[in-house]
């Protein structure tokens, strides 16, 4: 072997990963010369660089034929060590490509011929093989037998990649700790060699370590650096989408989860890296089941059964198993899958790593064993489940102690129960409190639905008013018990959010002139995507409280009622507070009132749209009367002799639960010109009431463009509290954020758009582009009174657990005490009359409930003369927040 030639082939060779490109053109030039002069032994060294560059290149295919000639060429040269060292890496393409059975004999032939730190090497390798496997013992005992000899050769780049793949193999154990020492290692010693590609490997695999750990925000900004590196270098990014559909999947993000999972299988087929292809398949499958898709995820799920059984990997094919069972569990012949079933896939993941799965596929036993009667059975998959309280991240000790609950349950212990659900509420909360984003705590409020809703069935079962209030409370929307401690400031935020309001002008200008807007329109979808992910990436700092409790909230009521709702299994019930006292009223069930709020929202449509003759506004008129009288009765006959009549009765508190959230309540009978307010929970209701504020006796009054009526309808209500409107192109974004920061009340009447993808870009439309939710979140102050006089800002996009984001819910959890807004979409151009009236009144002293139920009388709303357009606009607005009279 020409000694000159060998080190350029070396060379070569320990670029490969750092520069694949750069190795290729190396290796191929020494390839070349080599045979020229013959030296198959230089030639071997360069053809396992280029397979090597290939592989880090994204082409297993070429990868494997320059090994197979890497081989034939040692072979021949009579140099077996050299074709032993190509065998190696041939092997773990072999494996990438989903061929164990051959990986591990290449291996086992290329360790017969090496020796010292090559032998350590081949050892390490075959760790790897073993760890794809899911052999998760036989690999660490390769990794840690490999490791001492490697550091006596010291051979940093081997020694990196053990401590990358054994900081991986922790992570699979759940042992979070020492996963994150190994990674740890491993970063610092991938950016000292400067290994290029290796080193965004290692931040991948910390991103999903701190997944497992519930880290998100950490996970978030490691996947990030890591794909941004790997980009740069043109390097292969099927696993670091892979692990960003688990990163996704942890923050129940179930629709961009299955695009992400989507996007990586496609990117492991196109890099020929078939192995881990099935892998992604269970990922999807769990993102379809999160998105209400069992079909999806039953589909998903046995097409990886059959791929990790093609690739002989049981272990991970138990895993497969268990997700086509989860499948099948929330499919419409959910009653054909049996006990044993689940206990036969049970027991096969408790011969496996997977922790958590094994806790799920008890949990999963136990809950059929116990619906069918079976106690016993239930108890017994319980029991393995109940040690995993005390160990492990949040989700699994969550999961756990809701099987200590169900344990305690079926042993006839309920307050053992309901302590057991209690603390699994903590644990997910004091999670959930590391998040400073919030859409993620919105969307992380399905990991807490299951404890609270078992925490209500206990107390539904008992029959206790008090005891079903305390957990219809601590089941919903728990964003207001969350409080995230914003920064006062946020530069690069407000700078992208300000880029963004021209990316939306420009792509509006455009529309209007007749240009493509498609340039401006990429750059606006890019712009949000950037938004969201920066504020996903900062890490929370949040304060924790407790609902109010049940007395406290009754000396605030005074002469009040409070009415709250709750469905439980497709059965809606309510719990009054009045007269200081509570009572559990069961109403029926659910799907009757779903189908009259269609109605509702229908009749209302049709009225708004002003197209129909006097006929059709009758018919729309009837049919909206008849579904109110309905609902009327299915959701407030049991407590209409308490309230009283409208006039003199008592004010009412309601709280509703998903889809009643957007109901207009004005339009039923018993709330017709009486004082309502609409509250997430009591508890946010408690806290606006009991909210102090320093006022400033300023009123900041607002009209967007492009909307008919906006500016009369500004200046008449100015003129109502002598003030001068922010109108035409002083009503800008920052001009509007600096009156609300400084005003006790503000009236905004501009275009309102509900954003129901990410609900945080709903936004508010004025001069200069939308004011969105991001931007009310940087206020360091918002009025106690807003009226939001646009179409649909009332309106939630209503998430698991009832947890609400849009603008009204960003305003109250902001710290205004109260704010009017429509449910509904209302025509714009008719709610002048409404809000003249309204200000009229609140200017008067009455309350926010009270002026707003007298307005809407005053305009026709307790009449059918009224217009389409009026009745609907007075119609769709409701009072949220703390709203009566003190």
């Amino acid at each position: 072997m020409s000694s000159d030639l060998a080190e350029q082939a070396r060379a070569a060779l320990r670029s490969a990963e750092s520069d694949p490109r750069q190795a290729t053109r190396s290796a191929s030039g020494i390839l070349d010369q080599a045979r020229a002069v013959g030296d198959l032994a230089v030639a071997c060294v360069a053809e396992r660089a280029l397979g090597l560059a290939a592989l880090h290149a994204r082409d297993l295919d070429v990868a494997m034929r320059h090994l197979r000639s890497a081989i034939r060429h040692g072979e021949r040269a009579a140099a077996p060590e050299l074709a032993a060292q190509a065998r190696m890496t041939l092997a773990f393409a072999m494996s990438s490509r989903g061929w164990s059975g051959k990986a591990l004999r290449e291996i086992e032939r290329a360790l017969r011929d090496l020796r010292g730190s090559d032998r350590a090497r081949c050892v390490a390798q075959r760790g790897v093989i073993a760890h794809q496997l899911g052999r998760l013992d036989a690999a660490l005992a390769d990794y840690n037998a490999a490791l001492p000899a490697l550091r006596r050769a010291d051979d940093p780049v081997w020694i990196w990649r053990v401590l990358s793949n054994r900081g991986v193999l922790y992570g699979h154990r759940l042992q979070l700790g020492s996963a994150l020492a190994d990674l740890t290692e491993a970063a610092r010693l991938s950016d000292e060699l400067r290994l290029g590609t290796s080193a965004a490997f290692t931040q991948q695999n910390l991103g999903w370590v701190n997944t497992l750990a519930g880290d998100l925000p950490q996970a978030l900004r490691d996947l990030d650096e890591a794909e941004q590196r790997l980009r740069g270098l043109n390097a292969q990014l099927g696993q670091v989408l892979r692990d960003r559909t688990e990163l996704l999947l942890s923050m129940y993000l179930a629709a961009e989860a299955r695009t992400a999972a989507e996007n990586a299988a496609t990117e492991l087929r196109r890099e020929r890296r078939l192995g881990a292809v099935p892998e992604v398949r269970l990922l999807h499958s769990r993102a379809a089941l999160l998105d209400d898709d069992p079909a999806v995820a039953l589909a998903q799920a046995k097409q990886a059964v059959r791929e990790f059984e093609r690739q002989s990997r049981p272990e991970w094919a138990a895993q497969a198993r268990f997700a086509v069972l989860a499948a099948r569990m929330a499919g419409p012949n959910c009653n054909r899958v049996t006990i044993a079933e689940a206990a036969r896939v049970a027991d096969a993941l408790d011969r496996t790593p997977w922790t958590a799965s094994a806790a799920e596929a008890r949990v999963a036993a136990a809950q059929l064993a116990l619906e069918r009667g079976r106690g016993a059975e239930a108890r017994a998959h319980l029991e393995q489940v109940d040690p995993a309280r005390r160990r492990g991240p949040a989700a699994l000790r969550a999961r756990a102690w809701y099987a200590t609950a169900l344990l305690r349950l079926s042993g006839g212990n309920p307050r053992g129960a309901v302590r057991a659900v209690r603390t699994g509420l903590r644990i997910v909360d004091e999670h959930r409190a590391t998040l400073g984003a919030t859409d993620l705590l919105a969307h992380t409020a399905a990991q807490r639905t299951e404890l609270a809703q078992l925490g209500l069935r206990i107390a539904m079962t008992r029959g206790n008013p008090r005891a079903v209030f305390e957990w219809a409370e601590r089941g919903r929307a728990s964003l207001f018990l969350i409080r995230p401690v914003r920064p006062p400031e946020d530069p690069p935020l407000a700078a992208a959010l300000a880029e963004l309001r021209l990316a939306v002008n420009e792509a509006a200008e455009q529309r209007g002139a007749g240009r493509n807007p498609a340039r401006a329109l990429a750059r606006q979808i890019a712009l949000e995507r950037q938004i969201r992910d920066y504020c996903r990436r900062q890490p929370g700092q949040a304060e924790l409280s407790d609902p109010t409790p049940l007395d406290a909230l009754i000396d605030r009521l005074g002469r009040a009622a409070l009415l709250e709702f709750v469905e439980l299994d497709g059965v809606l019930s309510m719990v009054a507070l009045i007269d200081g006292r509570a009572r559990l009223h069961r109403l029926g069930p659910a799907e009757p009132v779903h189908d009259l709020l269609d109605r509702v929202a229908f009749g209302l449509h049709r009225l708004a749209r002003q197209r129909s003759g006097a006929a059709g506004r009758a018919a729309a008129v009837a049919m909206l009367r008849d579904a109110a009288n309905r609902l009327d009765h299915l959701l407030l006959q049991p407590v209409r002799d308490a309230l009283g009549d409208a006039v003199t009765g008592a004010p009412v508190v309601l709280v509703p639960t998903g889809r009643l959230q957007s109901l207009p309540w004005s339009i039923l009978p018993t709330c017709a010109g009486r004082p309502v307010t609409v509250a997430p929970s009591a508890t946010s209701w408690f806290l606006a009431r009991t909210r102090s504020y320093q006022a400033t006796g300023s009123v900041a009054v607002v009209a967007g463009p492009q909307l008919p009526g906006a500016r009369r309808e500004a200046e008449s209500v100015a003129a109502i509290y002598s003030t001068v409107a922010l109108v035409d192109a002083s009503a800008t974004a920052e001009a509007t954020a600096a009156a609300l920061t400084k005003a006790d009340l503000a009236h905004l009447a501009m275009h309102g758009r509900l954003s129901p993808d990410n609900p945080l870009f709903s936004s508010l439309q004025l001069a200069d582009g939308p004011l969105m939710v991001y931007d009310l979140e940087q206020l360091p102050r918002v009025p106690p009174t807003v009226v939001l006089a646009a179409c649909d800002s009332g309106r939630h996009v209503v998430y698991a657990g009832d947890e609400l984001l849009g603008l009204a819910a960003t305003f109250l959890a902001k710290g205004a005490q109260q704010l009017v807004a429509s449910v509904v979409p209302v025509p714009d151009a008719a709610t002048a009359p409404l809000m003249v009236e309204f200000h009229r009144r609140l200017a008067a002293g009455l309350a926010p409930a009270t002026a707003l139920a007298q307005a809407q009388q005053s305009v026709g709303l307790s009449t059918d003369e009224a217009g389409g357009a009026e009745l609907a606009a007075a119609a769709g607005f409701v009072c949220v927040g703390a709203g009566l009279p003190r």
